[in-house]
């Protein structure tokens, strides 16, 4: 019998496995994250007719003599090129760009599959699944650390329908801010009250410390800049006796001031003597006020001037002086007989955040600074009632203080710690932690000579809400959207990697299983260790290329007839050989 019969029949057995493996690349053209796979042919064994023999002597050496035998599908490669992506309107739809495979269970997580089609969503018990109903394995957010923990085995990725977040209560309240360390401001307020007894109140009523008039600011936002020995000079006799008024910015003596309280004082004292009946007080506008209006004093003639040392220098601040010069006027001891001086004010600067206690509810958190020196600010940190900061009262208010290096970066602040109760049946003494900055650094508040202005406010509490919507990242990350305005990493899909992808076993449904020769997977986040990102809303199209499929089906057809040629035209040498018989 001619080998060459056998040898056509070979080869068409052969050129059948690849048009069946070309006709499935063809038909799966539109299959999601599939993989076409070509037919590797391979000659079969050989027949020697003669040996290959050296060259011996003057007689070179012959190459042997055999006539193959056919030919046969040795393999299937699979190719695993990036597949193009296709852009989708659904939020669970994920596409890999680059290595790597998502892994899916068919019994919850007891045995793995892979595969590169993303088309996932979520079942009626909130598993997210393939369209095989199988489970992609992943990592899911640890409800005592509140993160996704990465390097824990992987699991079954769910999340419950109806999802909700507890309300968390504020712990941290980070703030970034100027204080103006310049001469003119463009933020301030009037100085704080003085009565006729020197108590010091804020606009609330609550005792404060009185303010440093070396450091305050005119109606114009002008800084005074007192130094130690200015001041001015008072009359309240129309010019006869002058009473000295000086600066002095520690520890003042007699007719010396640091701040409004000392200054009412030193004129309260010097008009009473005077008028008997005189009253001095600093009102909630920041003006000295000298009221004559109560019945059996006397009159008082006020005049005021520059003050003038004993070698006759003038030491003054003319802000300052023009400020006080208001005061200058004639008050007859009736009715009505009042003047004042001009506006005083400090520095300020307010910012507001709100913050939430453990049941979710919010209050709003006022921190206001007020300049006292040249590098100090007073701090005040307030809540409304019923709502209280757990200090000495008031109840409601904080006291501190924070001060600043010659560079404008902060040294030091305080408190820094805030315990809050909200009387609300809510858990009382919340620690809050200030984040205001580090000593030393301008990572925080600083103090340039710049417009005061908050640059950035946060805190970490927020009140309970309901998942409303879910987005994956190109770390796979699920990020679930609250109806609370907050945003977390619910879950992770995992990702597989295997040495030898072509090693895989493919079991239908886009789906892969580990074989003997693919090595083992390789677990871990996407865009890490050499697997691919993923991307949302998208898929990753079959690697199927028409025009290479089409062309290498007109090859394999060829090829087929080539090699019925070959059967027929043995045939014909057949006939011939038993036509020899007659």
């Amino acid at each position: 019998m001619l080998k060459s019969l056998f040898s056509g029949v070979s080869g068409l057995q052969s050129h059948q496995v690849a048009m069946d493996i070309e006709s499935n690349n063809i038909a799966n053209v539109n299959t999601v994250g599939f993989k076409y796979s070509r037919a590797n042919f391979s000659d079969l064994l050989a027949q020697t007719k003669a040996i290959a023999t050296a060259p011996q002597g003057q007689l070179g050496g012959k190459n042997p003599v055999q006539v193959g035998l056919g030919s046969t599908v040795s393999s299937t490669t699979r190719i695993f090129s990036q597949g193009s992506i296709q852009n989708s309107d659904k939020n669970t739809d994920i596409a890999i760009q680059g290595d790597g495979f998502f892994i899916i269970s068919p019994d919850g997580g007891n045995t793995y599959k892979y595969t590169r089609s993303g088309d996932f969503k979520f079942d009626a018990n909130g598993n997210f699944v393939d369209n095989n109903g199988f489970i992609a394995q992943g990592w899911l957010r640890d409800p005592v650390t509140n993160k996704v923990d990465s390097t824990a085995p992987i699991q079954n990725i769910t999340i419950a329908p109806g999802l909700t977040t507890p309300a968390q209560a504020t712990q941290e309240v980070v703030l970034k801010a100027n204080l103006n360390s310049g001469p003119t401001v463009t933020s301030f307020s009037p100085t704080y009250q003085v009565d006729s007894s020197g108590n010091t109140t804020d606009s609330n009523g609550n005792t404060v410390n009185s303010d440093n008039v070396g450091v305050m600011f005119n109606s114009n936002g002008e800084a005074f800049n007192l130094k130690d020995g200015q001041g001015v000079e008072v009359s309240y006799d129309g010019g006869t006796n002058y009473k000295t008024y000086k600066y002095k910015s520690a520890s003042p003596g007699a007719g010396e001031f640091a701040t409004m309280a000392d200054l009412r004082k030193l004129i309260s004292d010097d008009a009473t003597a005077i008028s008997s009946t005189a009253v001095v007080t600093v009102t909630d506008k920041g003006k000295i006020e000298i009221d004559n209006s109560t019945a059996g004093g006397a009159d008082l003639d006020i005049k005021v001037q520059a003050h003038v040392d004993s070698a006759n220098n003038i030491v003054e601040n003319t802000k300052f002086t023009t400020s006080m010069s208001a005061l200058a006027s004639v008050l007859p001891n009736t009715a009505g007989s009042i003047a004042f001086s001009q506006d005083m004010n400090a520095a300020t600067h307010s910012s507001s955040i709100d913050i939430f206690d453990s049941l979710g509810t919010k209050h709003t958190l006022r921190t206001a600074f007020r300049k006292t020196s040249q590098s100090r600010w007073d701090i005040t940190m307030s809540v409304p009632t019923p709502a209280e900061i757990d200090t000495t009262a008031p109840k409601n208010e904080k006291i501190g203080n924070i001060t600043f290096n010659d560079d404008g970066s902060l040294a030091q602040y305080n408190p820094g710690i805030l315990s809050f109760s909200a009387n609300n049946g809510s858990k009382p003494f919340q620690t809050i932690n200030l984040s205001f900055g580090t000593p030393n650094q301008f990572n925080g508040i600083t103090s340039f000579d710049s417009p005061s202005a908050t640059s950035g406010i946060s805190q970490d509490g927020y009140t309970g809400g309901d998942l409303v919507g879910i987005r994956i990242d190109q770390s796979g990350t699920l990020v679930g959207s609250f109806s609370n305005g907050r945003s977390f990493g619910l879950a992770q899909i995992g990702m597989a990697k295997f040495t030898n992808n072509e090693g895989l076993s493919t079991e239908g449904g886009n789906v892969y299983s580990q074989s003997a020769n693919s090595g083992e997977p390789i677990i871990g986040t996407a865009a890490t260790a050499g697997r691919g990102f993923i991307q949302s809303s998208a898929l990753e199209a079959s690697n199927v290329d028409l025009s290479r499929a089409l062309t290498q089906l007109i090859i394999i057809q060829r090829g087929f007839q080539a090699n019925g040629k070959t059967i027929t035209t043995s045939d014909q040498l057949l006939q011939t050989l038993i036509g020899l018989k007659n």
